[in-house]
């Protein structure tokens, strides 16, 4: 037999080999004494890779019953604690407030509080027939209609028919569930962020991904996941199905598409009423989704994931044996095909060593990313297989009409509506948020970040100065910087100063650079010069050296030099920052932006020796400049900070915000807000901005 990998193994293996090969890459590029390309992207997807292939290695060791119910059962743990713990059940409060008529199958509009004046709305497709009946959740993808698309309206019916009831709910930010409302209608007043697609009600201000990332920022700084409010819903879901005498409440099964794939897949692996599942365009690994996409939305990325070894398949292999059938479509631009494949074949051998082959399957269907009708007859089949109890073959159309050659106009005709968002519509207005005293998500998270202050305060409080920096270094996984070469690439003298070009040598791979100001005559001080936008917006170091400071002004990571270069940055460019891909790549592998600037500042105080340093960070350096003072009061005399939010609890408290993902650290409320450092290195504050990046 072979012997079982732990945990504790994996992580040293990473953590051994992205040491191992950072150092080849940092000699072959101090050898040439130019500039390294690697951008903080290629590093990390380097330390990705590293993390994925040590979890994969962990996966092919494991060996008999014993090591598969430990698999499971760690990331079960790991994933519930990750997203935060749910809330106690409170009364549902269930309505119906309407009913449509269709052929074979009518449907009742439902709402219901899955936390307390936090409504979900929802569409309840029933056969005409008498129950009870199995029913399937159904949770959907990123629509902006939520129930009203199309594609789940025709797979509800489609079960329907069938035998099989159906509850179709917005999650929220969809649908009639936008958390951020203007009663009188409008937009966003970031007008330089055009919207894509239309919103489904003049009162809506966002897209639903820009919501979910917004409640996504505060949820981290929380050590929760916005996820944990999606999964609840469905579970609530579920707990409406079963209080019905029409439905058994022990047939229950789940099926999505894409963000609603990324439900299923949630749902299937923590509530152990789902007995069957289909998530669908969602499933990939996440090494796959790094190399073609990048992360996606917020409640898609679960903080440590892959620093633990929890990939995509796992989502299915939690819930082993548990029927699952994956979907995919073999012409997706975000969630690869290959990936999918790679996902069906670890959990194919789960299963099969389990003893249940028979219980997971991959449909593929030659179509572009989207819940097709190809999907939907799988899906069809494979509920009734196992939640009615016997095979059925299930057209949604007649076989007779099916054209030659499947093009996708053909494929986007048959996924048409069949009801109108207004015939859906189940809240009074269209929107819960306009229902009174409706709580929003940022309502809820602001709660809880008044909770965490107090809980937090009494701590702090008494805790000694060395007694918070521990705290601190703790609270943003701070560990032992590694060794690290300064290297002069050129210098020119002038003005009376002399400026050097400076790069910094890590052990990563990764070169930042520096220019150094240095005073011909007598050195009164030392400042290290952090500018949020690079030494390019350096405009304060020609003063400082006049004054007879020596100057470093240098760049951390993601700025400047390790910089994603323009024409390759992505979806999230704009509201989110430039440095969205590498924040949420990050965070996958329990690191934070907050963290590796701070190490940077650290790793620059070296450059001038014994001195002690005054310490200057502006915009998105302001963070990293107060926490390197906070941890170092040895090399730091002083620290200035310009341009910075006042506190995290803003962050969360406040709706609207713009590129904060770059100053979340995971969990951090829960030891210290930016008021206690400022007090703990009373550092001087001028030109304090909001979460907006306003004065």
């Amino acid at each position: 037999m072979k012997p079982t990998c732990s945990l504790t193994s994996v992580l040293v293996f990473a953590i051994f080999y992205m040491a191992h090969i950072a150092s080849h890459a940092a000699d072959d590029s101090s050898e040439r004494g130019t500039p390294s390309a690697t951008t903080l992207g290629d590093s990390l997807k380097t330390q990705f890779s590293t993390m994925t292939s040590a979890r994969n290695e962990a996966f092919d060791e494991l060996n008999g019953q014993a090591d598969m119910r430990r698999w499971q059962d760690e990331r079960r743990s790991f994933f519930r604690r990750q997203i935060g713990a749910f809330p106690e059940r409170t009364p549902l409060n269930a309505r119906v407030t309407g009913r449509l008529q269709g052929e074979g199958y009518r449907v009742e509009k439902v709402m219901f509080e899955s936390r307390p004046r936090h409504h979900v709305t929802a569409s309840l497709y029933l056969p005409d027939s008498k129950g009870p009946f199995p029913a399937i959740l159904i949770p959907c993808g990123h629509s902006h209609t939520g129930k009203a698309s199309g594609q789940y309206q025709r797979a509800a019916i489609l079960f329907a028919r069938n035998g099989m009831a159906a509850l179709c709910y917005d999650p929220v930010s969809q649908g009639e569930r936008y958390q951020i409302i203007d009663p009188d209608g409008g937009n966003s007043h970031f007008e330089d962020i055009p919207r894509k697609l239309a919103v489904p009600h003049p009162a809506v201000r966002h897209l639903c991904t820009t919501e979910h990332t917004l409640m996504g920022g505060g949820s981290i700084l929380l050590g929760e996941n916005i996820a944990q409010y999606r999964i609840w819903d469905g579970m609530r879901a579920i707990d409406y199905l079963q209080s019905r005498d029409d439905i058994r409440a022990d047939r229950i099964g789940c099926t999505g598409n894409s963000g609603g794939g990324t439900l299923t897949s949630y749902l299937m692996a923590l509530d152990d009423r789902i007995i069957a599942a289909s998530p669908g365009c969602y499933l990939t690994t996440f090494q796959r989704l790094i190399e073609v996409k990048g992360p996606q939305d917020a409640e898609q990325n679960i903080f440590a994931q892959i620093a633990f070894g929890m990939d995509a398949a796992d989502y299915v292999i939690m819930r082993a044996p548990v029927p699952i059938l994956i979907c995919a479509s073999t012409r997706d631009a975000t969630f690869d095909i290959r990936g999918a494949r790679e996902v069906f074949q670890q959990a194919n051998r789960f299963y099969s060593h389990l003893g249940y082959p028979e219980r997971i399957a991959l449909h593929e269907a030659d179509a572009p990313h989207g819940y097709y009708i190809q999907h939907r007859e799988a899906v069809a089949r494979w509920m009734h297989r196992w939640l009615v109890g016997h095979e059925k073959v299930i057209w949604e159309n007649s076989r007779s009409e099916w054209p030659p050659q499947v093009t996708d106009e053909f494929l986007r005709s048959l996924s048409e509506p069949v009801w109108t968002p207004e015939q859906l519509q189940c809240s009074p207005r269209g929107q819960v948020m306009l229902i009174d005293d409706e709580r929003s998500v940022f309502q809820i998270n602001s709660d809880k970040a008044t909770t965490l202050t107090r809980l937090r305060q009494e701590t702090w409080r008494a805790a000694s100065a060395t007694e918070k920096r521990h705290i601190v270094h703790r609270a943003i996984g701070m560990h032992e910087i590694g060794p690290i070469r300064f290297e002069t690439t050129g210098s020119v003298e002038g003005n009376g100063y002399t400026t050097n070009d400076v790069l910094m040598h890590r052990t990563d791979g990764i070169q930042l650079a520096a220019k150094s100001y240095v005073p011909n005559g007598e050195i009164t001080g030392h400042v290290l010069y952090l500018h949020g936008e690079g030494m390019s917006a350096d405009e304060g170091s020609i003063a400082l050296v006049k004054q007879g400071h020596q100057v470093l002004s240098a760049e951390l990571s993601g700025i400047g030099l390790t910089d994603v270069p323009r024409d390759k940055r992505t979806w999230g460019y704009g509201r989110f920052g430039r440095d969205n891909q590498e924040i949420f790549t990050a965070y996958l592998m329990g690191d934070s932006l907050v963290r590796m600037r701070v190490a940077d500042a650290l790793s620059w105080t070296r450059h001038f020796g014994d001195a002690k340093v005054e310490l200057l960070g502006i915009g998105e350096a302001a963070i990293p400049a107060l926490h390197a003072a906070a941890l170092a009061p040895e090399q730091v005399q002083r620290v200035r900070v310009e341009k910075m939010i006042r506190s995290w609890t803003e962050v969360v408290s406040e709706p609207e915000h713009y590129n904060q993902l770059v100053n979340a650290v995971h969990g951090v409320l829960k030891h210290y807000d930016l008021p206690d450092l400022l007090e703990l290195t009373k550092a001087d504050v001028s030109d304090p901005v909001d979460v907006n990046w306003r004065p």
